[in-house]
């Protein structure tokens, strides 16, 4: 399928239009029901680690999902790649143990400070050099490995909620019968339907409203740069950039590396003033976009990314009305969802890391590491699988050459 997918890069000039289809609408959907079942629970923590105001909490949410949206669409429709951005999960988690330490002023200065610095870093195309070392195997065998605990949690879900589990799981089976296309959509029908029967749609919460951006003018303390700026760089190169970039190569795409972290810095810098902490290349939700769920032709499914940020655009549009819908579905619904939305990517990872004999070892190393769930210096698994993948391929490889 690589070959296939370089070759269509640059060269298709279909329309969107045409290149549209549900399964490809129903994987954005679901890669945006995640980002907001738990992520974004991250930020509001945060925001109420900082003491934020009510009106500087709604426009961090605005800012995240505009930014998210924007790079979504606009990297989607220029590249013909599924590109999925979101805001810095393990970013946000720094922030809940950070930002009280320091004014909401200086700590938008930080921001600022660090998404120049990916800015800075995306163009100059070090980073992608950099990711070019690490064979595909190893790439791949990260992708599982992010991919594993999801596989599992969707199973978790039926010991927390076994009806709904049950019919998302059901109604994937069944209708990868008879066709593979609709497995999501219907599993997620069956799923959403399960629930309202049971009652586990909790949408009380849920009232209409416009967000308001809200400037916060940036205070650039050096105690505040230090201790929120350089952390927050550091997490979203490593344990967002990085495995955005490794999902979209085991899939298959090259999209430009410059233009993908470059431009999510680039709008992370524009936005920070009104509370966004960083968006970066996704790694779930993109394997979510990037899989055959999305659609069967690699070459239709950037409509996903897409329509990804025409969700995030109207979500941030919408202030907390489209979060609290999100935030009011049952958890085991979330997580069997998006279980069988990622067999495919997680199949596709398994099979990739086991592809060469010499490089299994490592990519076990890397599987194992990153399904860990480890966290070092503040820096998550996926980042560390990585290393450990590599190290053990330069010292294999070191060995077999001097035999």
């Amino acid at each position: 399928m690589t070959e296939e997918v370089l070759a269509a890069q640059g060269t298709d000039r279909r329309s969107f239009f045409s290149d549209a289809s549900l399964s490809s609408f129903v994987a954005a959907l679901i890669a945006v029901v995640v980002s907001y079942s738990g992520p974004a629970v991250i930020v509001l923590t945060a925001a109420q680690a900082g003491r934020l105001t009510p009106g500087q909490t709604t426009s961090w949410l605005w800012a995240i999902s505009i930014g998210s949206g924007i790079t979504c669409l606009v990297l989607s429709l220029w590249t013909k790649v599924p590109v999925i951005t979101a805001w810095s999960t393990p970013g946000a988690a720094l922030l809940v143990t950070s930002i009280g330490h320091y004014s909401y002023a200086s700590a938008i200065g930080a921001f600022l400070v660090s998404a120049l610095a990916i800015t800075v870093v995306g163009f100059s195309g070090v980073f992608g050099r950099l990711m070019a070392f690490v064979p595909d195997a190893l790439v791949s065998a990260m992708l599982a490995g992010i991919l594993f605990s999801f596989g599992v949690e969707a199973f978790r879900a039926l010991g927390q909620g076994p009806l709904v589990a049950a019919a998302v799981l059901l109604g994937y089976v069944l209708a990868k019968r008879f066709s593979a296309r609709y497995a999501v959509p219907v599993a997620l029908l069956l799923g959403v339907s399960a629930a309202a029967a049971s009652g586990g749609l909790d949408f009380r919460g849920v009232a209409l409203e416009l967000a308001s951006p809200q400037w916060t003018t940036p205070v650039f303390d050096t105690a505040a740069i230090i201790g929120i700026g350089v952390p927050l760089f550091v997490v979203t190169m490593a344990s967002q950039n990085a495995p955005g970039l490794a999902v979209l190569h085991a899939s298959g795409y090259r999209p430009g590396d410059r233009l993908l972290v470059g431009g999510t810095g680039l709008t992370s810098l524009a936005l920070a003033p009104f509370g966004c902490h960083a968006v970066n290349l996704a790694a779930i939700t993109a394997a979510i976009c990037t899989g055959e769920e999305s659609h069967r032709d690699p070459r239709r499914r950037y409509p996903a990314g897409v329509f990804c940020g025409l969700l995030y655009l109207l979500i941030g549009a919408l202030g907390g009305t489209l979060i609290g819908v999100f935030t009011g579905l049952p958890k085991e619904l979330v997580a069997a969802i998006a279980g069988v939305a990622l067999i495919g990517a997680l199949i596709s990872g398994l099979s990739g890391a086991m592809a060469t004999p010499r490089d299994r070892e490592p990519a076990a190393v890397t599987f194992l590491a990153t399904a860990s769930g480890l966290s070092l210096f503040g820096i998550g698994s996926a980042f560390w699988g990585l290393v450990f993948g590599l190290f053990t391929h330069v010292v294999l490889t070191a060995r077999r050459k001097t035999e």
